[in-house]
């Protein structure tokens, strides 16, 4: 019944990335952390709370799980959650969103369910119910255990605060980062990106070869709860070395738009001077001056493009350039269509586990280091 200075924090993530999640959450520092379905749990305080939402790059959202109990009926939900300590979490002047879902239990109405908790936030602990709020509380009932979660994120962390241009179904920040990882990639190597689009891929990875925290130029719902300390936040948020990158990030698009796109994001994010644009198509990319390093590519597929068979020659050309110009490189290649990687001719590495994407299942196809 208690909000223990300590509790389980709930890392969301497109299901298919979660051990990878896992892995950057434990290269964190965070504690006991666990790949479950559709994200990672670790142990912590509002801290790591705060932490999470600043510096983690894989992370969707950052639940709190702030408590419990079980509940067998709805009176018996009503009187518990009257009880239910929300005032050490939850503010009376910031209005709260209740989002109620339930699972193999005995309230197994989720409507019903969400009345009673919305009543006894406002008649017992004075706190603002608004369906529009931007805070939401979610109550998951599963097996009679009612569970309490603060979503601490507000916009998904996705939104770092820089892309204000995107163009057509466009690479997630979290999931291109979680990519960047899964394909090795090193802050000591340079990126090149042959379809660039806004230039997801390439400002992800500059951020993460200058140490540039992913939440640094953003606000969070966490701001609004009663555990937020304004001061220890500003000196979590200010805190740590920023470095100059020694390598560069390349893009190219044969579309002008998409470079301007990129080039403009770059600027917003603080990387511009680190990146390096261009317009052509992907028949034209060379590799730059210096040591080799990651090929990345999100090219049309599937939902983006009507008729995928003149997808076929495309993905041929990028295949051909790659392996006559890119020696010494690895490749990572997103697509949902399997026979359209294939048509590459690259000598991918057995396929990986599907990714929920967009609606859709994509796969990261890699290389090793093309001979």
């Amino acid at each position: 019944m208690n909000t223990p200075d300590t509790f389980e924090i709930f890392l969301v993530c497109p299901p298919g990335l979660e051990d990878l999640l896992c892995a950057e959450a434990q290269e964190k520092g965070f504690a006991a952390a666990q790949a479950q379905p559709g994200g990672v749990t670790v142990q912590g305080g509002w801290p790591e709370v705060w932490r999470a939402n600043l510096e983690l790059r894989g992370a969707g959202r950052v639940l709190a799980r702030i408590g419990g109990f079980m509940a067998f009926h709805l009176a018996q939900l009503d009187k518990r959650c009257r009880k239910f300590p929300f005032a050490n979490v939850l503010r009376a002047d910031v209005p709260v969103k209740v989002q109620v879902t339930t699972k193999a239990s005995k309230i197994y109405h989720a409507g019903a369910a969400a009345q009673r908790v919305e009543t006894a936030l406002r008649e017992s602990h004075g706190i603002t119910v608004d369906a529009e709020a931007a805070l939401v509380l979610k109550v998951r009932i599963d097996d009679n255990a009612v569970m309490f979660s603060i979503d601490t994120s507000g916009e998904a962390l996705h939104k770092r605060g820089h892309k204000e241009a995107v163009g057509k179904a466009p690479m997630r920040e979290n999931m291109a980062a979680l990519m960047l990882r899964s394909c090795g990639y090193a802050p000591g190597e340079p990126v090149v990106d042959p379809m660039c689009g806004s230039g997801t891929f390439l400002i992800e990875a500059a951020e993460i070869a200058a140490r540039l925290k992913p939440g640094r130029s953003r606000s969070f719902a966490f701001e609004d709860l009663a555990s937020f300390d304004a001061a220890a936040w500003e000196e979590m948020r200010s805190g740590g070395e920023v470095s100059v990158p020694s390598a560069r990030f390349y893009g190219s698009d044969r579309d002008a738009g998409a470079i301007r796109m990129s080039t403009a994001n770059a600027e917003r994010a603080g990387v511009g001077e680190f990146c390096e644009f261009a317009c052509h198509g992907a028949g034209e990319v060379q590799p730059p001056e210096g040591p080799p390093g990651l090929v990345i590519v999100n090219p049309p597929y599937g939902g983006r493009i009507g008729n995928k068979k003149l997808l076929y020659p495309l993905y041929g050309t990028l295949g051909e350039t790659l392996k006559t110009r890119f020696r010494g490189w690895r490749v990572g290649l997103v697509t949902s269509e399997p026979p359209l990687a294939r048509a590459t001719g690259l000598p991918w590495k057995p396929q990986g586990p599907a990714i929920a994407h967009g609606g859709m299942k994509v796969w990261l196809w890699q290389t090793d280091v093309l001979r």
